[in-house]
């Protein structure tokens, strides 16, 4: 009698990834036994690759699957960025307008009170009124009083007065907001949004222009950046700290590739906004009426006036970016090895305080830099600007430094003094007392007879957000410093 045939003999186990299977038994006879050793010997190798849970989120990873391009959420994804970018740059376009127009502003330290003649004629006519009667003065010798007229105001040809004072309001242009109210950013935004020549939508002029060159230049940066990798760095020193130049040149490349389009945002920020006395009707227009009338494309890169600026601008930042928090970090007290990786809170610290000093440099060359961009050059006519700029061009780099800092003053505001305070700052130089009011002015005389502080207008506002940016990078547990938003 034979026995029933084991189901173990004729079992057949389905192929899996990367396993040895048995081949499949062959046929035998139900009255012969099945060697045991015949599923031990024989084995056959699989190549199927195993399902894989990382395509189920992705798809386009599945290479076995052929690839599509799928149109429809390309162009949703590039609406999506360009509208989140387009959304942030108008959230700082306010303070960026603010901060542009006081670095613009021409303020000179020898600019008289135009009010300080007519006060003094007022004070002596009271005083005489008060001291002769009717009859005193019919008999008085009209040679003999001593009533100070005020000095007749010069004119040109045309029987215009010519103004010789920017605090004088009587000749002031209609489309400037006047000078010396305004001592930091917040403020020039305040008042530039309640200025009756600009209004609120003044605070987002060239905001088109500003996220166009800020989304090229976050672009072409790393573009550049790894092109200039692949030139100049072959493939062996992968390992090594790549050199310090390659970085900074990249963005000295695209500075200048992308420097007319700044120099549009900065007149288009920089000009009024009143119809009749607008220069530009938009970036575009802008672009035009410089190439035509001010030299052509050669003009906008290589004249020295725009070139050297943008070197120097665009090369100080990151070269401080990368220098300061490596000269910083040691000197902190957390030990002589601080990296991003081993200690990210005294890094994040490192990189503000380098920032900050940082700044030190590079708001004196951006001053200057948008203070040259702001003259025009060639058959152009002169920028109706909504602040007081320099009636002068400046020669250069240097000399707008040198002028700056000689012939402006940094008291901001000028508070103009009533007639009481008038009356008292006279007596107290006249006794030679020291008074308060006498010590106040000569504690911000050094203020007024320099114009140092023209050159650092924005200051503060940069330091708020140097904090901003270390307290998000302590409590959020970014371990790297976004040094783009940081530069407002």
């Amino acid at each position: 009698m034979s026995s029933n045939s084991s189901l173990r003999d004729i079992y057949n186990p389905p192929s899996s990834a990367w396993a040895f299977v048995p081949p499949p038994p062959p046929v035998q006879n139900a009255s012969t036994p099945a060697p045991a050793s015949s599923a031990m010997t024989s084995y056959q190798w699989t190549t199927r690759p195993a399902h894989n849970s990382i395509f189920d989120l992705s798809p386009s990873l599945d290479l076995s699957e052929p690839s599509s391009l799928n149109v429809p959420l390309l162009l949703r994804s590039l609406v999506a960025s360009a509208l989140l970018q387009y959304t942030s740059t108008a959230l700082v376009m306010p303070l960026e307008v603010g901060k542009l127009l006081l670095q613009i502003q021409w303020i000179p330290k020898d600019a008289p009170a135009p009010s300080s003649q007519v006060h003094e004629e007022e004070e002596e006519e009271e005083s005489f009124s008060d001291s002769t009667n009717e009859d005193d003065s019919y008999f008085a010798d009209p040679a003999a009083s001593h009533i100070k007229y005020p000095a007749p105001k010069p004119v040109d040809d045309q029987g215009y007065v010519i103004r010789t004072s920017v605090l004088e309001d009587g000749t002031r242009p209609e489309y400037i907001i006047p000078v010396g109210s305004m001592n930091g950013t917040w403020d020039m935004v305040k008042r530039a949004a309640t200025f009756r020549g600009e209004g609120w939508l003044s605070l987002w002029k060239g905001l088109f222009t500003s996220c166009i060159h800020d989304v090229l230049f976050s672009n072409v940066q790393p573009l550049v950046d790894s092109l200039m990798h692949s030139v100049f760095l072959s493939s062996a020193a992968g390992l090594y700290r790549p050199p310090l130049l390659l970085p900074v040149a990249s963005h000295v490349i695209t500075g200048f590739i992308l420097s007319p389009l700044d120099l549009v945002r900065t007149r288009l920020i920089a000009q009024s906004a009143m119809q009749r006395h607008r220069t530009y009707t938009g970036p575009f227009n802008a672009l035009r009426q410089i190439i035509v009338q001010e030299g052509g494309i050669r003009s906008i890169y290589l004249h020295p006036q725009l070139l050297i600026p943008t070197i120097l601008d665009n090369g100080l930042r990151p070269l401080l970016h990368i220098l300061m928090p490596t000269l910083i970090a040691p000197r902190l007290g957390f030990g002589p090895h601080v990296a991003p990786d081993t200690s990210p809170i005294a890094w994040a610290f490192a990189q503000v305080l380098g920032s900050v000093a940082s700044l030190l440099i590079t708001l004196p060359i951006e001053t200057v830099r948008r203070r040259l961009q702001v003259q025009t050059r060639g058959t152009a006519k002169a920028l109706r600007t909504c602040v007081e700029t320099r009636p002068v061009p400046y020669n250069g780099v240097v000399d707008a430094l040198w002028h700056i800092v000689t012939e402006e003053r940094s008291d901001l505001p000028i508070k103009r003094r009533s007639k009481a305070t008038r009356r008292q700052a006279d007596r107290a130089e006249e006794n030679d007392s020291d008074d308060l009011f006498v010590e106040k002015q000569d504690g911000s005389r050094w203020l007024r007879n320099t114009g140092i502080g023209q050159l650092y207008r924005g200051m503060r506002m940069r330091l708020g957000v140097s904090v901003i940016v270390l307290l998000l990078t302590t409590f959020g547990g970014q371990q790297e410093v976004d040094g783009g938003w940081a530069e407002l």
